[in-house]
């Protein structure tokens, strides 16, 4: 069963008071499917379900394109809302917000843009926000039972691939609580690396997402994550969001040869398409993936297109 208007209901709690007001007045049945909300300065309000792009006029009414009616976004909305978002401490969220998002209470991920300051060539700040992504995360139970019914018991690494809002962080999340809690499957010793906290959904040290009895390193970049799980918590299967860095490939690696079934994410359109690119090779060499489950689109989240044995 999906958590609907319950995340959106969270995801809009961190929206200055104006906004707020406005997004609250749009219908139920929207709300639940509204995948993100983008602010930008002075354009209008916008809404993305994964098919569409909607606006609003402020009263509730849901508008199909951009119209002199369109409930617009100001500077000060941008402010108010950005400081929320930051608890109103920015500087206490530099390092996150020089990475382009912050996870808020829920899981909820805020990308940010403005302007960068380099230092030595490096981002060390990003000034004069001028929009904000407000990504919604949703717990929705059972997305991964066609996944559970086909490959377990495991036998390797589970690699699952598809293009931005397609799906992958959900599905994740439903295995880490199907696999802890032995759903359809045998119960696994799992441990989830949740570096930016969106798995789990973990603000000040609780985790919002139902994550059955998952371990969670919380804010651990995912390399550190997983020799830290191998030294101290024994795990049978090991989770973590969006592969792709040469660290990565030898954490994974790591991570094989002490025992330990790795799943997770990595972004691509299709599966001749993942194949091809080189961190893909990279991590396919390390031996720790036997399966590739590829997703289908943003327009169709949490839809598997295939399953691919390596």
């Amino acid at each position: 069963m999906a958590d609907t208007n319950d995340s959106f209901s969270t995801a809009v709690g961190v929206l200055c008071d104006e906004l707020a007001e406005a997004v609250n007045k749009i219908p139920d049945g929207k709300k639940a499917s509204v995948q993100e909300i983008r602010l930008r300065a002075d354009k209008p309000l916008t809404f993305s379900d994964g098919n569409e792009t909607l606006f609003t006029d402020g009263s509730g009414k849901i508008l199909y394109s951009v119209s002199e009616k369109a409930y617009i976004v100001t500077r000060r909305n941008i402010y108010d809302t950005f400081r929320r978002v930051c608890s109103y401490s920015v500087y206490s969220h530099q390092n996150e917000i020089k990475n382009g998002f912050i996870t808020v209470y829920g899981g909820h991920r805020v990308g940010i843009c403005g302007t960068a300051t380099l230092t030595d060539g490096k981002i060390s700040a990003v000034n004069d926000i001028s929009s904000l992504n407000i990504r919604i995360a949703r717990q929705i139970f059972g997305v991964s039972e066609e996944i559970i019914t086909k490959l377990c018991p495991l036998e390797g690494g589970v690699l699952i691939a598809g293009v931005p809002s397609s799906g992958k962080t959900t599905i994740l999340r439903d295995l880490a609580y199907r696999l802890s809690m032995g759903v359809g499957c045998k119960i696994q010793k799992t441990v989830v690396i949740d570096e930016r906290g969106e798995l789990s959904g973990t603000h000040n040290g609780t985790a919002y997402s139902n994550m059955g009895l998952c371990d969670i390193l919380n804010g651990y970049p995912k390399g550190e994550g997983i020799i830290q799980a191998i030294r101290s918590l024994s795990p049978q299967v090991i989770i973590c969001d969006e592969l792709g860095t040469d660290e990565d490939c030898q954490s994974v690696a790591a991570g094989f040869h002490a025992g330990a079934f790795i799943i997770a994410t990595i972004h691509a359109p299709n599966f001749e398409e993942l194949l091809k690119r080189s961190q893909t090779k990279s991590l396919l060499d390390t031996g720790a993936f036997k399966t590739v489950v590829m997703l289908e689109s943003s327009d169709r989240p949490c839809k598997i297109a295939g399953i691919e044995r390596i």
